[in-house]
């Protein structure tokens, strides 16, 4: 079996990361907008006050709101089928909940699509992606309060609405299940947190883990009411979920550290897409929110909510695996805001992250044997500190070689049967770290001229790689070596 004649190929972004123009034409701030460039060895660092001489990685990014008829044409001659990108929402409403939306900004994603359609390629459109405005942060401590879900409905309505016969994928939510795990309250809940507080800091208040779970929940009702109102706008509208998978394994065949790994899937993986896919809270987090104490709240017609805007199909991200064991006393490795126990059967990338193309076919199998909707991997690939050769050309060889492998292990996965709909690599121009804030750590098909202090022109140049993923799509997948 091959993969299917319309297999979405492409590649993904997110605005945050890519788009720039921060304070441009109407926008307002993000939360990311607030937040400082970093390292691997120093956390980013959040700032109530944007300072001045401080580096922001997102306020410039790799400006593709100046670039983007080069970047999409460029995309374009690679053959891209699917372009998956977000809109800014402080972009569209500056303040999160304006009484009008922003024309400059609603005008911007029109000729972004424009674009894409004189280019044929399909866009796949996240709704939020890690980018809160900030002064809804501000007023409601982020998705803590209930006045964000009315907000968000209100701005999803209007881009179903403005863009109906433009897009015909959507995510709700990018990558939501970060919410469930303390190191989303900056990133993707937009909470208040301590002035100058890192990224990862694990200080939370019981009270602070309730309103993390509120948010949360408020999350899934705004999807779920989002859902909804799309498929009344367009029923053609494909709306679906996005979770960020990291394949676990126990470290033993203790059964005992088996049942371990199976609850730390449960919470990291399959909690936030059994709620948006099932239509309910699964009875394994009822347990967990039992034993500890964690009481969140909700309005009675929630449940009902939830149960009538599932999704239509599953998206993740997949770039790791990781090991736990009951008691572990062996090197451990970080990647993909998860940290494990180090596989001795794996390679790791530059930035420590483990290389596991088999584990994305596992992963795919169960996905579709536990939902049995179409599954697409909506983010997948390396982060490397590419070096120009002495012939002045980026010979990525190492990229190439990891998404081979992981085109290899999603063909596998196709032929267990697994309706899988598309693949749109991570960063295809290379972009803002999310985890560390830099433009180091390299992801991209096209190299941009730009360095971790924001120093360079911006100008983009074709990599090897891309090349390589041009002869992929063109064989929809045939031609691998």
């Amino acid at each position: 079996m091959s993969f299917p004649k319309n297999f979405l190929w492409g590649g993904a972004t997110a605005a945050n990361q890519f788009e720039g123009a921060w304070d441009e034409d109407g926008k307002g701030a993000s939360v990311p907008d607030h937040v400082r460039g970093g390292t691997l060895t120093r956390p980013r660092q959040w700032d109530k006050e944007i300072q001045a001489g401080v580096y922001y990685p997102s306020h410039e990014a790799v400006d593709f709101y100046h670039h983007y008829k080069e970047d999409i044409a460029i995309y374009g001659e690679m053959g891209f089928k699917c372009f998956r990108l977000s809109i800014n929402w402080a972009r569209i409403y500056p303040n999160g909940e304006d009484d009008e939306p922003n024309k400059k900004g609603l005008e911007f994603y029109h000729n972004v699509f424009a674009e894409c359609r004189k280019n044929g390629i399909e866009p796949l459109v996240t709704i939020s992606h890690y980018e809160l405005p900030w002064a809804l942060s501000v007023k409601y401590n982020g998705w803590t309060g209930r006045g964000v879900i009315d907000a968000y409905v209100k701005y999803a309505t209007t881009l179903f609405k403005e863009y109906k016969d433009e897009v015909r994928y959507w995510l709700t939510f990018n990558e939501i299940n970060t919410g469930a795990l303390f190191y989303g309250r900056i990133m993707s809940l937009g909470m208040q947190v301590r002035d100058g507080q890192t990224m990862y800091e694990n200080n939370e208040t019981p009270i602070q883990i309730n309103d993390r779970f509120t948010a949360l929940h408020n999350q899934f009702v705004a999807s779920a009411k989002a859902v909804m109102t799309g498929h009344e706008i367009n029923p053609d509208f494909q709306i679906g979920c996005m979770i960020a998978f990291v394949q676990v394994y126990p470290y033993t065949c203790n059964p005992v550290e088996i049942q371990m790994v199976q609850q730390i899937k449960q919470i990291n993986n399959w909690f936030c897409s059994d709620v948006q896919i099932l239509g309910k809270y699964p009875g394994y987090m009822n347990r967990y929110f039992h034993e500890h104490n964690i009481h969140f709240r909700t309005e009675p017609e929630d449940a009902e909510i939830l149960q009538k805007g599932t999704v239509d199909f599953y998206s993740f991200s997949y770039y790791m695996s990781n090991v736990f064991a009951l008691h572990p006393d062996k090197e451990t490795v970080s990647g993909n805001m998860s940290r494990g126990m180090k596989n001795p059967y794996l390679k790791i990338s530059d930035w420590g992250w483990q290389i596991d193309p088999v584990g994305l076919r596992i992963t795919l199998n169960e996905i579709y044997d536990r939902y049995r909707i179409p599954v697409m991997v909506v983010e997948n690939g390396l982060g490397a500190d590419d070096e120009r050769s002495e012939d002045g050309k980026f010979h990525d060889t190492y990229r190439i070689s990891y998404l081979r492998d992981h085109i290899k292990a999603m063909k596998e996965a196709v032929e267990d049967g697994v309706d899988l709909m598309g693949y749109t690599m991570w960063g295809c121009t290379d972009l803002v770290s999310a985890s560390t804030g830099e433009m180091k750590k390299r992801y991209g098909f096209v190299y941009v001229d730009k360095d971790n202090d924001g120093n360079g022109d911006l100008h983009r140049e074709r990599k090897d790689s891309f090349y390589w993923y041009k002869k992929v799509i063109a064989s929809n997948g045939e031609a691998l070596d």
